[in-house]
């Protein structure tokens, strides 16, 4: 079975995009969370339902010793890891206009989007270099889209979002950057966005739900060895 660590799964998008990788059959997956009693009733919650191909791990992506405890407990378990998908991330407090937001919310918001998923990526690298076909999803996010926020036809309800949208920018260009380091090996490293989605980040407003957010993020996690790479994907590509 391929072995998948999913961040930020405890529930939303994260815990459906473990729901539907279990169902694909043939995929192991480590649902990461921070918090031991929503990890745990996540987990029940998946059996329950008849899935069992998933356990718990326990991984704050701002707390570097908490990611190399849950490496360890993945390197134990398996010995390599082969689909890692960042999932995790917070939306920060609104307003927040770029040129008025509190540094300190800019910052909290870059610890668990941007530098949160780099340095995940860093400790597991290892484990997904022992893979024959490692994938790398970063969860993005059309807020993350320079191409998107100079259209004419940007909304402009999207100011109220400048510091979640930073971040998303920031992660892509780590996307491209991770990408281009590993052009010509078997790495396939992805930015996806799930869309507008009706999740706990935006007080459930989004008008798709987490089922049909979860399936871009499925698709691209199980992209085989020619599929894209260093891409900001959907239903196709979304430019950068």
């Amino acid at each position: 079975m391929r072995t998948v660590l999913i961040t930020g799964a405890n529930k939303g998008i994260g815990l459906e995009t473990a729901r539907q990788l279990a169902h694909l059959g043939g995929y192991f997956i480590y649902l990461g969370s921070r918090d031991k009693t929503r990890g745990e009733a996540a987990i029940k919650q998946l059996n329950a339902e008849g899935v069992t191909s998933v356990e718990w791990v326990q991984i704050d992506v701002t707390d570097i010793e908490c990611i190399r405890h849950a490496k360890e407990t993945i390197q134990a378990s398996t010995g390599a890891l082969d689909i890692l998908i960042n999932n995790a991330g917070i939306a920060g407090d609104q307003p927040q206009h770029i040129a008025t937001t509190d540094m300190r919310n800019l910052r909290t918001v870059f610890e668990t989007n941007f530098f949160g998923a780099v340095q995940t990526t860093q400790a597991f690298l290892p484990l997904l270099e022992r893979s024959a076909a490692p994938v790398i999803v970063n969860v993005s996010s059309e807020l993350g889209s320079l191409a998107r926020h100079s259209a004419a036809e940007r909304n402009p309800n999207w100011d109220n979002f400048d510091a979640y949208s930073c971040s998303k920018t920031a992660l892509n260009a780590f996307t491209l950057a991770l990408a281009n380091q590993f052009r010509s090996s078997k790495f396939r490293i992805n930015s996806v966005t799930p869309g507008f989605t009706a999740t706990d980040l935006n007080q459930h407003q989004g008008p798709q739900p987490v089922s049909e957010g979860a399936k871009h993020i499925v698709r691209s996690a199980i992209i085989g060895p020619d599929g894209p790479t260093g891409k900001f994907l959907k239903d196709g590509v979304v430019p950068w």
